[in-house]
C-alpha cells in the first residue's frame, strides 16, 4: 500500500504547520524517502495546548460510562485496521508484518482494558472518628492534561500504553510521537477520532524533540509528563518536571538478564528466550540482553542459540516468510558493529552473525557473543539490536549478583526446574517485570515498569491509572 504523509492533529483537525515545514521519513529496509511529516514550531505548540485545556474540561465531565463507549469504539477500529496498519508500520519501522499486526491488534486490547477499568475509579468514605453528623470523602480527579513522549521501536504499542490510562482517568493529552515513525500512532489517533472524541482530548504533534519537551513539560496547561526512552533522557525530562512540581511516569532503557540453572529444561530456555531476543530485530527496551548460562549448560545452550539464528529469515518485513526485519536506522548498524568490535577485542567468541548484511538497508546478521567478560560494553551498554552475549556462572549467587550489577532494572527472565531456584530469583532480581520459564508477555491488566535507573511509575495494571488521578481528602460536617 502507498504510504502516507502524516499531519499534526489538533483540536480534532489534521492540519500542515503552521510554517509549512516537514521531515522526510525513510524506510529502513531500502534508506529510501517514503513520505513527510509535518515539524511543528511554537505557534502549532500553542494551539494545541489551548486545545488540549479545553478538551480536558469536556472530557472530565463526561460520564465514564460514555468515554468508556468512545474507547471500546477506538478499539474496534484497530482492531478492523489492524492489516492496513500493520503495512504502514512495518514500511517506516521495519519490523515483519506479522508483528506489526500483531502490534495494532493488541492496542484494541490494551484500549478496551483501560476503558473498563475507567468504570472502576471509586473514592470511598471514611467513618469520622469526630462527629457521627461529619462526612469524610476520599474523591479521585483526573490530574489535567498530560504531555507524552513515545519512541520509534514500538510506534503504536507505547502510545496506547499511555492514552489508555490517561484517558480512562478523564484526562486529555498532548502526544510528541517520533518523527521516524509518524504514520502508525497517527492511525491509532484516527481511530479515537472516528469514534467520536470530543476536539481538544487528544493532539498529535512531531519536531524538534528537545524544543517540544522543553516547551510543554514547563507550560501551566500540562500537569503530567510520560515518557519512554533512554534513562539520560528520562533524566533531563523528569529534572525540568520537578522543578515545576510536575507529576512524572519514567519507562526508561533496560540490559535485561537471562539466568539459565544447571536444572533449566534448556530448550525451552533458548525458545522463549530466543524468540524474545530477536523479536523487533532486538529493539525492545525487555529484549533479553545479557545470557547468564550455568557452566553444565552453557555449550548446549549457547549451540542451540546458534541454530536459533541461523533459522532467522533476515529481509523486509513485508516480504514473504521473513521474521527478522531491519534496524530502525544506520545508527543502529554502527553501534552493533561497536559492540562485536568491543567485545572480540576484550576476548569474546563470534559464534554467529556478527556482520551487517548487504549495503542497502539497515540490515545485520543475527549475532551470538560468548564468553563475553562483564567489562565488555555489550555487558554495560543495552546493545537494542539482535545481539545475544553469553557467560557462565557457577552460583546462582553468583548470577544474580551481576544481574543486579547494573543500575538497569526494568526486566528479567529466569529458567529452571527448582521451586527454591524461582522464589531466588523472583525476589531478588531488581527488576520491575521477571519471567520464569517464559518468554515475555505483557498484558494490560499487569503492571509495566522498572525499578533504579529504569524509570518509575507503571504503564500497566491499575496502578497505571493512580498516576493520572489525584486523591483529595474532603470532609463534610452537617449543621
Amino acid at each position: 500500500m502507498t504510504y502516507p504523509n502524516t499531519q499534526l492533529f489538533i483540536n480534532g483537525e489534521w492540519q500542515d504547520a503552521q510554517d509549512g515545514k516537514s521531515l522526510a521519513v525513510f524506510n529502513p529496509a531500502t534508506g529510501k524517502e517514503i513520505g513527510r511529516v509535518a515539524h511543528a514550531s511554537i505557534p502549532d505548540l500553542d494551539r494545541a495546548l489551548a486545545a488540549v485545556q479545553k478538551g480536558f474540561e469536556v472530557w472530565r465531565d463526561m460520564a465514564p460510562i460514555e468515554r468508556n463507549k468512545i474507547m471500546r469504539k477506538a478499539a474496534a477500529l484497530m482492531r478492523e485496521r489492524a492489516a492496513e496498519i500493520g503495512a504502514v508500520l512495518t514500511q517506516e519501522q521495519g519490523k515483519p508484518l506479522v508483528e506489526a499486526k500483531g502490534e495494532a491488534m493488541a492496542a484494541g486490547d490494551i484500549i478496551e482494558w483501560f476503558a473498563d477499568e475507567g468504570l472502576r475509579v471509586y473514592g470511598r468514605i471514611v467513618p469520622s472518628r469526630f462527629a457521627l453528623t461529619t462526612r469524610q470523602m476520599v474523591l479521585k480527579d483526573p490530574v489535567g492534561p498530560v504531555a507524552a513522549f513515545t519512541p520509534w521501536n514500538f510506534p503504536i504499542n507505547q502510545v496506547v500504553r499511555k492514552l489508555g490510562a490517561a484517558l480512562a482517568s478523564g484526562c486529555s493529552m498532548i502526544i510528541k510521537a517520533p518523527e521516524e515513525t509518524p504514520a502508525a500512532p497517527a492511525a491509532l489517533v484516527r481511530a479515537f477520532q472516528d469514534a467520536g472524541i470530543p476536539p481538544g482530548v487528544l493532539n498529535l504533534v512531531y519536531g524538534n524533540p528537545a524544543q517540544i519537551s522543553e516547551y510543554l513539560i514547563p507550560h501551566p496547561v500540562i500537569r503530567k509528563i510520560t515518557f519512554t526512552g533512554s534513562t539520560p533522557i528520562g533524566k533531563q525530562l523528569a529534572a525540568i518536571a520537578g522543578k515545576h512540581m510536575k507529576r512524572v511516569t519514567m519507562e526508561l532503557g533496560g540490559h535485561a538478564p537471562v539466568i539459565v540453572c544447571e536444572d533449566a529444561d534448556i530448550a525451552l530456555a533458548v525458545k522463549a528466550s530466543g524468540a524474545a531476543k530477536f523479536r523487533n530485530a532486538g529493539q525492545v527496551c525487555i529484549s533479553p540482553t545479557r545470557f547468564l548460562v550455568h557452566e553444565s549448560v552453557k555449550k548446549e545452550f549457547a549451540d542451540l542459540m546458534v541454530k536459533t539464528a541461523a533459522a532467522l529469515k533476515v529481509g523486509d518485513g513485508l516480504a514473504e516468510g521473513t521474521t527478522m526485519g531491519p534496524l530502525a536506522n544506520p545508527r543502529r548498524l554502527t553501534a552493533m558493529a561497536e559492540f562485536t568490535k568491543d567485545a572480540v577485542e576484550r576476548g569474546a567468541t563470534v559464534l554467529a552473525g556478527g556482520e551487517r548484511i548487504g549495503d542497502a538497508g539497515n540490515f545485520f546478521q543475527p549475532t551470538i557473543l560468548a564468553d563475553v567478560p562483564t567489562e565488555a560494553k555489550v555487558f554495560n551498554d543495552e546493545p537494542f539490536g539482535p545481539m545475544a552475549a553469553i557467560r557462565g556462572f557457577k552460583t546462582l549467587d553468583e548470577a544474580i549478583a551481576e544481574a543486579n550489577r547494573l543500575s538497569f532494572g526494568l526486566a528479567g527472565y529466569g529458567f529452571t526446574k527448582s521451586l527454591k531456584n524461582a522464589d531466588l530469583l523472583a525476589r531478588r532480581v531488581e527488576v520491575g517485570m521477571m519471567w520464569i520459564n517464559m518468554p515475555a508477555l505483557p498484558s494490560a491488566e499487569m503492571p509495566f515498569g522498572g525499578v533504579k535507573d529504569s524509570g518509575y511509575g507503571s504503564e500497566g495494571g491499575p496502578e497505571a491509572m493512580e498516576a493520572y488521578l489525584n486523591s483529595r481528602s474532603v470532609a463534610i460536617a452537617n449543621v
